[in-house]
């Protein structure tokens, strides 16, 4: 399905995988608003880059996340919202009983409040085009857990249950609402990694992803930006219309085991 003369708009979307997925949609002709909390020059660049590229409009405009007043500026300074992919999240990792309260403020904040707000400003949108979706990227951590992930875990299990929600107050209406898992993906976050985690481990690149960074993701590859991407585009397909408040899987097995 060509989604020519839509528009999507993709929270935390000037690197990784929201980056990735606002390239995908693109390419599969909607219009791309890309969203982060800084508004630096390459910022607006990247829009301009997805522009001449794949021939559709893109812009960035910046909003943080963490506040919801922002989050629904976003999509009310973007004035049209068919498609909206809430991807903006951080992390932190410590005990629980060591947790910084600020760091568990600000993930489920930006995790999972922004979703709620955004998803509030766009649905009217939605509605009044008579066509909409809402993809959420939450996590294998939306359905399962680690240690020293208090914040990350409930923030996304969050996520899966009001994606359910609002499939469910959307579902007589040509809107769905579904959420992406993904596992380890090959972001440039990860990848900046991989040098420290090999002099920790004393291995060597390909041995400390596969038994230590994918230790827990069966196929023991990194998914990638394009492949959410992919994922993106084909629920905002006709064959996804019966799709709605579920998970999709995108962890290489992960939440198999």
């Amino acid at each position: 399905m060509s989604l020519k003369g839509k528009t999507a708009i993709i929270t935390g979307s000037n690197s990784g995988i929201g980056l990735g997925v606002a390239w995908e949609i693109a390419r599969s002709g909607a219009n791309v608003v890309l969203n982060s909390f800084t508004d630096r020059d390459e910022d607006h660049a990247l829009a301009a880059e997805i522009a001449k590229e794949t021939g559709v409009e893109a812009r960035y405009i910046k909003a943080d996340m963490s506040k919801g007043d922002e989050c629904r500026a976003l999509i009310e300074q973007a004035g049209v919202c068919d498609v909206l992919v809430n991807n903006a999240g951080i992390q932190h990792v410590a005990p629980i009983d060591e947790f910084p309260v600020d760091k568990w403020d600000a993930i489920i904040a930006i995790n999972m409040n922004s979703a709620f707000h955004t998803t509030a400003a766009a649905l009217p949108m939605m509605r009044k085009a008579g066509w909409g979706r809402v993809v959420n990227i939450a996590s294998a951590h939306g359905l399962t857990a680690s240690p020293f992930k208090a914040a990350y875990v409930a923030a996304k299990h969050g996520v899966v249950g009001m994606t359910k929600t609002v499939a469910l107050e959307t579902a007589e209406e040509p809107i769905t609402a579904n959420a992406i898992c993904p596992g380890y993906v090959l972001t440039p976050l990860v990848e900046a990694q991989i040098p420290d985690t090999m002099e920790k481990y004393n291995m060597g690149r390909e041995e400390v992803i596969k038994k230590v960074m994918l230790e827990r993701q069966p196929s023991r590859e990194f998914a990638t930006v394009e492949q959410l991407g992919g994922t993106v585009a084909f629920l905002c397909s006709d064959a996804a219309k019966q799709i709605t408040g579920t998970t999709i899987s995108v962890d290489g097995g992960w939440t198999a085991l």
